[in-house]
């Protein structure tokens, strides 16, 4: 029988400590609350048990930021959508961010193994002032493994309402979107990374990310990228690789960057990272 399971985070600033409180139904748990850079900014890793996900079953995350909260999410694995025999498989995170919150959404990739019917989906909505650095980065079969993503389909779907709709339903049978240099050119990794905020960036804030960026993605990483600022208040990377681990590890090395220039804070990875 499939499963729907349910996790709600709830951050609060309170007594100058960003604080985690979370409801669950199913296998769906917060692992740990930890503060490797002091009590303002909580880090949390989302742990699914199972590991995978197959027909029918669906995965519900949300997370509220309050006011002032600092969060960082990360997960300890990836989401894998295993084959399914006819229903979809879904997961759908809506992220709520309240005035002057920021969060760091930085979960490891999504995996469409052949045979998948998938739905992976984010939704992010941000207050005045807030503002977040996130990412969502989805692996097609598994190469390396002689799995080719050979049958199925995966639907994407990145909405932040106002900046930033990215919908997209790759079919395994389209060979001309997967192999053609008009589209995914033979890549089986995609990524988009984005740094969405709640109130209009500077133009001379946009420039000098953007600049900070482009230095970070014009060394040689075999990753086909490229970044812009498609309105005021976002900044956005995309790349497309042939392998999951170069891209992550480049979208890493952005994400320390704009950590760091927009933000002023150290590079300080998710602990289970290091794992």
């Amino acid at each position: 029988m499939p499963w729907h399971a349910r996790l709600s985070l709830d951050l609060t600033f309170e007594n100058h400590k960003t604080t985690a409180r979370f409801e669950h139904d199913g296998p769906l748990r917060i692992l740990k609350s930890l503060y490797p850079e002091g009590p303002a900014i909580c880090h949390n890793v989302i742990v699914h048990p199972p590991g995978g996900l197959v027909g029918g079953d669906v995965l519900d995350v949300r997370v509220h930021a309050g006011a002032g909260t600092h969060g960082l999410i990360s997960t300890p694995g990836a989401t894998r959508f295993y084959r399914s025999d006819g229903p979809t498989t879904t997961q759908q995170v809506t992220l709520a961010l309240d005035e002057g919150a920021r969060l760091e959404w930085l979960p490891l990739e999504a995996i469409a193994y052949p045979g998948c019917l998938a739905l992976n989906s984010l939704h992010a909505t941000l207050a005045e002032g807030a503002e977040m650095i996130g990412w969502d980065v989805c692996a097609l079969g598994l190469p390396t493994a002689n799995q080719p993503f050979d049958r199925g389909s995966l639907t994407q779907h990145l909405e932040i309402p106002g900046l930033w709709l990215e919908r997209s339903r790759i079919e395994a049978s389209d060979t001309r979107l997967l192999e053609s240099p008009l589209g995914l050119g033979g890549h089986k990794c995609m990524g988009t990374l984005w740094l969405a905020c709640g109130t209009p960036i500077t133009r001379e804030r946009r420039e000098h990310l953007l600049e900070m960026v482009r230095a970070v993605l014009g060394g040689e990483h075999g990753v086909q990228v490229g970044a812009t600022c498609p309105n005021p208040r976002m900044l956005v990377v995309r790349a497309v690789a042939p392998l999951v681990e170069p891209l992550m590890a480049l979208f890493q090395q952005v994400w320390a960057t704009l950590r760091t220039e927009a933000w002023g804070l150290a590079n300080t990875p998710p602990r289970i990272w290091r794992v």
